[in-house]
């Protein structure tokens, strides 16, 4: 493996057809949001001995609007975060294929990607009256997947798949989005085998903020950029290229913020990285097994817990989460097995803010699996898997 210091393609689809192309469409949705009241509980008998309440959470759930068998919008949900009970609440409609949802900061606005042939974000206010749209802008890209908001607030990420680039939008105090102030094509290097150009796929900002990467699939290549926090202009700093034909998908940072973890969805591997702050550059080291033997699993997204002692992995194609202890001060993944996931096609992962639960979206089976995580990282499914049309993301609140 290489790292560059100059300034990128995914032509390969996901198995059995479900790549991502076969969920981009022409969807032009304009309903209204949907609300349903949740059930009614039985009243706790008086003598019943009082218990500390639990904590009821929100839940948002991406799908794919164009695809058969798809949802209609934004799901809606709440969660119990001691026993991992979701409760549906509604849909939130009037946003074509929402397959990646964020949040701001502030916790008061929801974005999502409008994964189309002409891409676009969608900014949406979490009000007391429940979520109101504020409307889309365009990524200047084909086929958004990813998104997230700077750390200060003011600026969403995002990373067009199909045409290979990544996006920075304004955001004003509402929360709403401007016309991007800036759009980066990934040109070089060339692709890597069997692609046909950049496919950016992910792009996230590092812990201290002083950089944003993005992953791109097409080009085994990690850039990194510096973000004018004043003007949204990106300035590409360095770049790191993993073996051709790796495919790296999802990177995830330990919480020294000297290490990530990435997911590489082709040749089934995961990397350690070192990662300089004061540099932006990213040392990918030598391939790991992500332990689901021979053949492609298309690992999907890493999660790492917050004191930085284990990590998840979602496989697609063998349907498990695989763990890892996380040793050598963030330096070292250590496999310890791979649990059934408990539905099939898992897309997305991502712990609810008490880290007591771990959500999992499975494309194919369409449910969220939820699993309770114990100190020492073992995982436990809390029930049946919530029905959700085509669960692409899980995102709890």
């Amino acid at each position: 493996m290489t790292a560059g210091t100059n300034s990128g393609s995914d032509g390969r689809s996901e198995a059995d057809g479900w790549g991502r192309r076969g969920f981009i469409g022409a969807v032009a949705a304009t309903a209204a949001a949907t609300a349903f009241a949740a059930p009614a509980h039985a009243s706790t008998a008086a003598l019943t001995p009082r218990r500390p309440p639990r904590r009821t959470g929100q839940l948002f759930l991406g799908t794919y609007t164009s695809q058969q068998g798809g949802g209609t919008g934004i799901g809606l949900a709440t969660y119990d975060d001691e026993t991992g009970r979701i409760t549906g609440t509604g849909t939130l409609t009037g946003v074509p294929d929402p397959s990646y949802l964020c949040l701001h900061p502030s916790g008061k606005t929801l974005y999502a990607v409008d994964e189309q042939e002409r891409g676009a974000v969608t900014a949406v206010a979490l009000t007391s009256a429940g979520p109101k749209i504020l409307g889309a802008r365009s990524t200047g890209g084909a086929g958004p997947c990813h998104l997230s908001v700077h750390p200060g607030g003011r600026w969403l990420l995002s990373a067009n798949y199909l045409s290979g680039s990544v996006a920075v939008h304004p955001i004003d105090a509402s929360g709403a989005l401007g016309e991007p102030s800036d759009v980066v094509t990934h040109s070089s290097p060339p692709p890597g085998p069997g692609q046909e150009g950049p496919h950016a796929h992910q792009i996230v900002t590092s812990p201290d903020g002083g950089h944003v990467l993005a992953v791109d699939l097409g080009t085994d290549t990690v850039y990194s950029y510096r973000l004018d926090t004043k003007k949204g202009k990106l300035t590409r700093v360095s770049y790191a290229t993993l073996r051709p034909g790796a495919g790296p998908r999802h990177l995830t940072f330990h919480p020294s913020g000297r290490f990530a973890y990435l997911a590489n969805e082709v040749d089934n591997t995961v990397v350690v990285c070192a990662y300089d702050p004061a540099s932006g550059r990213l040392t990918p080291g030598t391939p790991q097994s992500t332990g689901t033997g021979e053949g492609t699993s298309y690992p999907a997204q890493l999660a790492v817990t917050r004191e930085g002692t284990f990590a998840f992995l979602a496989n697609r194609g063998h349907n498990s989460l695989t763990r890892y202890a996380i040793e050598a001060d963030g330096a070292r993944l250590r496999l310890l097995d791979t649990v059934p996931v408990g539905g099939n096609f898992p897309r997305h992962i991502a712990f609810s803010p008490s880290q007591r639960l771990l959500f999992a979206a499975n494309q194919k089976s369409g449910s969220v699996s939820v699993f309770q995580v114990g100190e020492s990282g073992q995982l436990t499914l809390t029930g049946e898997p919530f029905t959700a049309p085509l669960a692409v993301c899980a995102l709890p609140s």
